[in-house]
């Protein structure tokens, strides 16, 4: 198989920072619900319909989708991570879903049977690619003519305080790494809507909206869980990566973490305000 996005493949799929999210799946799929709620909302799957989940990670969206399309319909969860793949296929067994394939697959090259699928759906799955054009051209000749794409990507940084936060926080205590252009492919690469429109214009889609729609991320625990899950993946991560941060330096990161996290705890959570893209479009006919 052709893998055009090798270094992500590899983070995603080797590397101790994706295995963090294995570790931590409970975690991370109870805060980002409200995000795979707001993608299946507005794919509003059918029964019998045929879904691309792009991105699928450890199973939780290919589950769900898996359970509104019913056993006449069909979903095939792609990933270019073998681990997220097998866990993935482990918690579709333990449900009983059989109406579900798993595709170890760099979707901006994979070879999908052209016209087959009625919808892609993905939460933060599409935004890794070093050829976004090429990318969703590829994802859209899976589709039938008039297919639908429908995805979530977090917006800007400035709205998004579970990757803001912990960044300033990082840098404060360990100084700030070389800049990285904020475009490149990585979470927050999807922050620009007219860009990313563009792009999805250039690939052939049209009907493309998009909209920044603001959700809570609900962190379950204490300020100091939340401050360590927030440290442990995502941008403050890479920054004690990149400086070798000692456990006193992911400490002191941590307590100011939880003390901006503090306004945001209410009962057993901390309600994390965010900001996410949401984009849909269509093949064209």
């Amino acid at each position: 198989m052709a893998i055009a996005n090798e270094e992500q493949a590899e983070f995603w799929g080797n590397s101790p920072s994706g295995a963090k999210w294995l570790t931590y799946e409970d975690q991370m799929d109870a805060l980002l619900a409200p995000v795979l709620n707001l993608v299946l909302d507005r794919a509003a799957l059918q029964p019998g319909q045929r879904v691309l989940d792009i991105g699928c990670g450890t199973g939780a969206s290919t589950v769900l989708a898996a359970q509104a399309v019913g056993p006449n319909g069909h979903v095939l969860a792609a990933d270019f991570s073998q681990p997220f793949l097998d866990r993935a296929a482990e918690r579709a067994q333990a449900v009983g879903h059989a109406n579900i394939s798993f595709q170890f697959a760099d979707a901006q090259t994979h070879p999908f049977e052209e016209g087959d699928r009625d919808i892609m759906i993905s939460r933060f799955g599409v935004m890794f690619f070093e050829d976004t054009v090429a990318a969703f051209a590829n994802m859209a000749r899976a589709l039938k003519p008039g297919g639908r794409m429908c995805f979530a990507a977090w917006g800007p940084l400035s709205g998004n305080p579970w990757f803001r936060v912990p960044h300033i926080a990082a840098t404060e205590q360990l100084g700030t790494p070389p800049k990285v252009d904020r475009n490149a492919p990585g979470p927050l690469a999807f922050h620009d809507q007219d860009r990313v429109s563009g792009l999805l214009a250039d690939a052939g889609l049209t009907e493309i909206t998009v909209d920044a729609v603001p959700l809570t991320l609900p962190a379950r625990g204490t300020l100091e869980d939340c401050a360590a899950l927030c440290t442990r993946i995502g941008p403050a991560a890479r920054v004690i990566d990149h400086f070798d941060g000692t456990p006193e330096d992911v400490a002191a990161i941590r307590e100011a973490v939880a003390l901006q996290f503090e306004p945001y705890l209410q009962g057993e959570f901390v309600h994390v305000p965010a900001l996410i893209n949401l984009f849909q479009a269509r093949r064209a006919n």
